[in-house]
């Protein structure tokens, strides 16, 4: 099981959902969020901060490197913590566990009558999704393809 947790940015203005895997981490790793609006003025420091698509995640690094004590062999970064899930968003990137659902609603519909359709559908609908997000410059988007 794994916890998600919602968090208004700096300015106030956007919130973001995010997730924990396995839990090992809580919110409390999460010192401040930054969306487009407040980042542009701060220094990114990447020993405590992740830049994705203009929103900027500031870790606190000694509660993470204490929790992260679960993990083993685990070196704890801001790029471990973010792009390993065991702090990241909840999806690919803020608002998308919303957008997501509400895009499949259309497609769903079709697996009663459909199945096959559906099953294409939802297919291809991943696809260029997941095309589209890499090609917004979503870090999750781009890390889910090199696979």
């Amino acid at each position: 099981m794994c916890i998600a947790y919602e968090m208004r940015c700096q300015c106030g203005s956007k919130t973001a959902s995010f997730h924990f895997k396995d839990n090992i981490m809580t919110e409390h790793v999460i010192k401040t969020l930054y969306c487009p609006n407040c980042s542009s003025d701060i220094n990114v420091n990447p020993e405590k901060m992740i830049v994705d698509n203009g929103w900027v995640i500031e870790y606190d690094m000694d509660i993470a490197k204490f929790m992260g004590q679960k993990i083993s062999n685990a070196h704890i970064t801001p790029d471990i913590l973010f792009d390993e899930g065991y702090c990241t968003w909840n999806g690919i990137y803020p608002g998308d566990h919303i957008d997501s659902l509400k895009e499949r609603e259309g497609i769903t519909a079709l697996a009663k009558t459909n199945p096959l359709m559906y099953l294409n559908k939802m297919k291809s609908w991943a696809k260029e999704r997941t095309e589209r997000l890499k090609n917004e410059g979503w870090r999750k988007a781009k890390i889910g393809s090199k696979s």
